[in-house]
C-alpha cells in the first residue's frame, strides 16, 4: 500500500494527464462523473469511519489519559520538592 502511494507521488503533470485521457476514453464523458461521484462518496465513508474508530479509541483511553496524568502531576511534585529542598 505504500509502495503504491509512493509511485501515486512520483507521477507528472504529463503522467496525470495521459491516466485522465485513458479514464475518459474508456467510460466517456457521462460516466466519469458517476465514477467520481462513487468514488468521492467511498472516500467520505472510509473517512466517518476513521473518525468514528478515532472516537472510539479515545473514548476507551479516556480512564487510563486521565490516570496517567495524575501520575504524572505526582511526580512532578515530587520532583520539585526534591529541587527545592537541593537548591536550600
Amino acid at each position: 500500500m505504500n509502495a503504491l502511494f509512493v509511485l501515486f507521488l512520483n507521477l507528472g503533470g504529463s503522467e496525470v494527464i495521459l491516466i485522465l485521457i485513458v479514464i475518459l476514453l474508456l467510460f466517456g464523458g457521462k460516466g466519469v462523473p458517476n465514477i467520481a461521484r462513487a468514488l468521492g462518496k467511498g472516500i467520505r465513508e472510509f473517512k466517518d469511519a476513521a473518525d468514528g474508530v478515532q472516537r472510539d479509541v479515545m473514548k476507551n483511553t479516556g480512564g487510563i489519559t486521565q490516570t496517567i496524568n495524575e501520575h504524572i502531576q505526582e511526580v512532578k511534585k515530587e520532583v520539585d520538592k526534591l529541587t527545592d529542598d537541593k537548591s536550600k
